[in-house]
């Protein structure tokens, strides 16, 4: 299967001066995956309790299937596809003069502070909302990246850091979207001579000087390493971006057999982000991607359901530091099912996606809509979605289906739906 058939939606949206190069050690240091999975080990004993995600406080929105995910420590198996390109990145940053310090165990709840406020994300962002994040009460979540740890570590001063980690969105649902994934940010910090104290400049000012173009080419510099590193020597275009949290902002494309593809997104971070970090007197950069991106990618993996399964069809043909192609062991018919309804004015389509997770998990492959429709005399709103119910490792029967559908259409009163 060609890259570009995985790739086409997954990537529709998204991601110096001191020295001409970044100067590679001869040898990587130690590169210890024993010390790497023990913090993860802690982690899944602490973190794989289903009941911390789940609360009768009012603002609680985690349904038990994402509490179920929590835990689970993809990103720190050896031979898992999210764990090989995960270790693939560490291996790289290994390589380079600065030691990063490397998270891969925190706690996936973080305050709204963390996640959202320390970061510069307006308090009407989309990204707050209720159909958007996974609240536990009012003050925590489920981190939605893991951007939200960046200020602590920052506070506990630490100034070159990797940090890893599953993250929660409520999301669309197609072959290329899940509402748990990976991400993986990177951070360096600057000594004050190395920006030759421009630190005290602000805004456009600070935009626009030569250190903080310096400290710009220097990131651009090593992820362009880090992409070499991952996907062989490749032909590269930077473009720019916007991020609350980073100014100014790029976002990287990589050509790979035959596409561009949107790899990472990335910047100089912006000055009041480390003013709340009580590092107003540094500057550095910051960048993030989504490993199961990459893995996509790179195995050439088509369905992003596929690293949650347990089946070991799929784990059997990975190998910790080995770039295998996935060979789909499986391909069982999908059924089709449609629904209509009548809108209320308060409707977020995450909502109904929601919903139809927690009805038939990950039997549910794909909705889209295929209808929209607004009656002239009532000015009532109505869609129509159409369910692509797929198993990975099974055929389905309509008779099942048809249950599920029914169970969909029964419990589509909860988000005030009308069926048609």
């Amino acid at each position: 299967m060609r890259v570009s058939s995985i790739c086409v939606a997954l990537f529709a949206a998204s991601a110096s001066a001191w020295s001409p190069s970044v100067t590679r050690t001869s040898t990587a240091r130690a590169f210890s995956q024993r010390q790497l999975r023990a913090s993860v080990a802690d982690a899944q004993v602490d973190y794989a309790v289903p009941e911390r995600y789940i609360s009768d406080h009012p603002d609680c929105n985690v349904p038990p299937h994402i509490a179920d995910l929590v835990g689970r420590g993809l990103h720190t198996r050896p031979n898992h596809p999210i764990g090989i390109i995960r270790a693939k990145i560490q291996e790289y940053f290994s390589t380079l003069p600065e030691e990063y310090k490397i998270f891969d165990a925190e706690d996936p709840i973080v305050t709204t502070k963390q996640c959202f406020d320390d970061l510069r994300i307006d308090p009407d962002h989309p990204g707050r909302s209720p159909s958007d994040t996974y609240y536990i009460n009012d003050a925590t979540l489920l981190r939605t990246h893991t951007s939200a740890h960046q200020s602590q570590h920052l506070r506990d001063g630490y100034e070159c850091f990797l940090c890893a980690g599953d993250v929660y969105r409520r999301d669309e649902i197609d072959s290329s979207h899940y509402p748990a994934f990976h991400q993986l940010e990177g951070v360096k910090l600057f000594d004050q001579e190395e920006v030759n104290g421009a630190s005290h400049l602000r805004g456009e000012e600070w935009v626009n000087s030569p250190e903080c173009e310096a400290i710009a080419a220097d990131l651009k510099n090593v992820l362009e390493g880090l992409m070499d590193h991952l996907f062989g020597e490749t032909e590269k275009k930077w473009s720019e971006d916007y991020f609350p949290f980073t100014e100014p902002s790029f976002e990287l494309e990589i050509m790979y057999e035959g596409e561009w593809l949107e790899v990472l997104g990335c910047g100089v971070i912006h000055e009041e982000v480390l003013d709340m970090s009580g590092r107003s007197e540094r500057r550095g950069w910051a960048f993030g991607l989504g490993l199961e991106r990459l893995a996509m990618i790179l195995f050439k993996i088509p369905d992003i359901r596929l690293f949650w399964s347990e089946d070991e069809r799929f784990h059997s043909q990975f190998k910790e530091g080995e770039i295998t192609t996935f060979e789909p062991y499986s391909k069982y018919p999908p059924v089709f099912k449609d629904i209509a309804f009548w809108l209320p004015e308060s409707y977020q389509e995450n909502d109904f996606f929601e919903l139809a997770r927690g009805v038939a998990g990950d039997l549910v492959e794909k909705i889209e809509c295929i209808d929209e429709f607004t009656n002239p005399k009532t000015g009532r709103s109505s869609k129509c979605y159409r369910i692509s119910y797929r198993s990975m490792d099974r055929s389905l029967t309509n008779e099942e289906i048809d249950r599920l559908q029914d169970d969909l259409r029964d419990q589509s009163a909860k988000l005030d739906l009308e069926v048609r």
